[in-house]
């Protein structure tokens, strides 16, 4: 096998690559990270993108084809790799690397760090010593747990921060709750701490599933309090041990064995896929969570669970010692080690082949293509349904399809400074801010709206064309004929002649189109007009933004710059180091020096503080 594949500039890396393990970053010819993985051996995995296998998946030809440079992370163990490579793909986003699809944040149920603890959703986790539930993908089944719980025990639902101080003063007096026995009143110790901390006790073993340690616990109290002769507080007991049981009766049996277990699953289609996890406490299916991914091309089936236990589990409190999974995944190793520095028990994954617990995996495969039909299902009734402003918009344009994806240039200089580009992308009338683009333009001097407006056009459809990127159903040129014309020459040179384009006029709000001399007659009124000025004024304000950030760096490194002994790179440095021309002029001259030397740090000094300072003396000295 060759490295046939792999850039001239790769090939040396390729040849040096190390045997530990560690991330790998690939990117692209602009240097954006484009796939994150992570490896046991980085010498073998990297270099087998690379390989010639012989009938290669096309989708992983495809990220191997935008791969121009590599960058390695070296880590002590695959554990750490692991952790790291999660922690990359959240802060990078590469579009080839799976991702849960509205990674939103799911709620949980908390059970609070106080005294006399509470227990409520959230979606925000503080690192308060709180112990949280969850993620709760359902959110019906949460506020089922959250009514069961309060059938059963009662706790208090108010805000108070209550302690023994507030208790003595007598500052909290008892609510509502109280009078109809749902709260057994700690504001005012009515209750010890200690018998409302085992109450809270009790509400984690429901919470974590365990109803059969729980029914057990609440069936020997309510026998002590019969023996005590406390036969109100054994009929409470009673109460809540016919609650539990119809919360019981609702699960349904997975095992006999009454032991604890996860299930996971996966069903895919292309880029989409649903994961499933069925938790099993005491042979009972308590709660099931459910992960909707996309971008999962070029993801094997092991890789896709892979991501999906560590995310899951990443957030979740609640680690059985078996995790039954529906194939072997390459970092078992890693995982397990993983989840056992966490959950500090022996944690083992299990591929099935026959018997109860396959029965489950299919159950769980079941519902997880349950789920991906309907998320596929929406897909299908979003893309049919289109906002009235894009219907609109291809009638009043005559165009042979809706202008589902919208991309709008716009070029902006002052006074012929600095001039810059702009591209904006509207998807169905909406904005895609990720895929805003901004130019400098390099090709052109002076003021040349024409010029730049070829050069930035040339650029972005040479780009998408060498991608396989999907063209726009319609182009819209900020300007009038002249700056239509310009991008209408560069689209024929690349062979787009049948592209939609058109050029809309600031002055008049007129739509030009290619061959016509008069402006398209289109009413004020019309909610098509009013989107093309929305994508317009949207690319303008982009356009202004990316002139203003430029003008504003430059003013601030010209400023540097007529200091003797500092050129532009120097300036470059000192404005990222210091983050601006003030954070350099409040500088010491020592701090100063160790970036640029000591002979231009003088020349710094002097130029903000005049002549030489004591400082400088006693430094000359």
């Amino acid at each position: 096998m060759t490295d046939h594949a792999a850039p001239d500039n790769l090939r040396l890396k390729l040849e040096h690559l190390p045997k530990s393990p560690g991330v790998y970053q690939f990117k692209n010819a602009d240097g954006r990270i484009i796939y994150v993985g992570k490896a046991k051996n980085l010498r073998s995995r990297v270099r087998s993108y690379f390989q010639d296998k012989g009938g290669s998946d096309p989708k992983r030809d495809i990220l191997v084809s935008k791969i121009a440079d590599l960058e390695l992370l070296v880590t002590d163990s695959e554990v750490e790799a692991l952790l790291l490579e999660n922690n990359l793909i959240k802060e990078h986003s590469p579009r080839y690397n799976i991702r849960l699809k509205d990674d939103k944040s799911y709620p949980y149920i908390v059970v609070t760090n106080e005294p006399f603890p509470r227990v409520f959703p959230t979606r925000v986790i503080r690192r308060d010593g709180s112990r949280y539930y969850g993620p709760y993908t359902d959110v019906k089944a949460m506020h089922l747990m959250l009514r069961t719980i309060r059938s059963i025990f009662p706790i208090r639902s108010c805000d108070y921060q209550i302690n023994d101080d507030v208790i003595a003063r007598g500052s909290v007096r008892v609510c509502l709750d109280f009078h109809i026995r749902k709260c057994e009143g700690p504001c005012e110790g009515h209750v010890t701490r200690e018998h409302y901390t085992a109450m809270i006790e009790q509400v984690e073993q429901l919470l974590k599933g365990k109803t059969r340690v729980l029914r057990q616990l609440l069936e020997e109290e309510m026998q002590l309090c019969a023996e005590r002769l406390e036969f109100e507080r054994a009929a409470d007991l009673r109460n809540r041990i016919q609650a539990l049981q119809t919360y019981q009766d609702k699960q349904k049996v997975a095992s006999s064995d009454f032991k604890d277990r996860d299930i996971v699953a996966l069903a895919r289609k292309e880029a989409d896929a649903v994961g499933v996890v069925f938790r099993v406490r005491d042979g009972k299916i308590v709660g099931k969570q459910h992960f909707p991914f996309t971008g999962a091309e070029i993801e094997t089936d092991a890789g896709i669970v892979e991501h999906l236990v560590h995310r899951y589990y990443t957030k979740t409190m609640d680690i059985p010692p078996e995790i039954v999974i529906p194939t072997e995944l390459e970092s078992t190793d890693a995982l397990q080690s993983w989840l056992h520095e966490k959950a500090q028990l022996r944690v083992l994954f299990t591929v099935p082949k026959i018997g109860d617990k396959l029965k489950l995996l299919g159950m769980c495969r079941a519902n997880a293509s349950f789920l991906l039909d309907e998320i596929l299902l929406q897909k299908m009734k979003a893309s049919a349904t289109l906002p009235k402003s894009v219907d609109m918009l291809q009638a009043d344009l005559h165009l042979p399809r809706p202008p589902r994806r919208i991309e709008c240039f716009d070029i902006s200089h002052f006074q012929g400074a600095e001039t810059v580009a702009s591209m904006v992308a509207f998807l169905d009338g909406r904005p895609r801010r990720s895929e805003y683009r901004k130019y400098g333009i390099r090709t052109v001097e002076g003021v040349d709206d024409f010029a730049s407006m070829r050069e930035v056009v040339h650029r972005r459809y040479t780009r998408v064309l060498e991608e396989g990127l999907p063209l726009p159903d319609l182009i819209v040129i900020d300007g009038g004929k002249g700056q239509l014309s310009s991008a209408v020459e560069v689209l024929k040179e690349l062979g787009l002649e049948q592209q939609p384009v058109i050029g809309l006029a600031k002055r008049l709000e007129e739509v030009f189109v290619p061959g016509e001399s008069l402006p398209l007659t289109i009413a004020k009124t019309s909610a098509g007009l009013r989107l093309l000025q929305r994508i317009r004024d949207e690319a303008h304000r982009f356009a202004i933004t990316y002139h203003r950030e430029r003008r504003s760096k430059s003013t601030l490194q010209t400023e540097l710059e007529t200091i003797d002994g500092v050129g532009a790179k120097r300036a470059h440095i000192l404005l990222t180091a210091f983050g601006s021309v003030r954070g350099v002029q409040e500088a010491s001259l020592e701090t100063l020096a160790l970036h640029v030397g000591w002979s231009a740090a003088k020349n710094i000094h002097r130029h903000f503080h005049g002549a030489d300072t004591p400082e400088e003396e006693e430094s000359n000295a």
